[in-house]
């Protein structure tokens, strides 16, 4: 077998990809009404004309609670295949590990609650 011949079929899926993702591109092109006016540039708010500006202030502390969020979310992810390996039967080194892991997350709620980053600050417009 040649290297030509083994290369088929990766060939074959990266040209049905590229066709696949041209043609997504192409249908609502074609499809898609061409219309231009003023109702088209404005922004949808559930079929209520818009007021007000779009630009709305907030505060910091929403994106350091989104991003804990995220870290532990991916943690948590991370211990659903742990908890199936334990289901055929663990080591203790594994057991060991896994006690680490979760360790150093508990320290880092610990540190982040030290830092009053759980503390719901409470602002007040005059």
């Amino acid at each position: 077998m040649t290297n030509l011949e083994e290369f088929s079929p990766v060939a074959l899926f990266s040209l049905v990809a590229v066709l696949f993702a041209l043609f997504a591109i192409a249908v609502p092109r074609i499809l898609a009404p061409r219309t231009k006016g003023e109702r088209t540039r404005n922004t949808y708010e559930c079929g209520i004309p818009p007021f007000g500006g779009a630009w709305v202030k907030y505060g910091i502390h929403y994106y350091i609670y989104a991003l804990i969020f995220i870290a532990f979310d991916v943690d948590v992810l991370y211990l659903f295949p742990v908890a199936l390996s334990y289901a055929r039967g663990a080591r203790i080194h594994e057991f060991y590990a896994l006690l680490s892991f979760v360790v150093i997350l508990a320290l880092a709620i610990v540190y982040a609650w030290g830092k009053g980053v759980f503390t719901w600050k409470r602002k007040v417009s005059r």
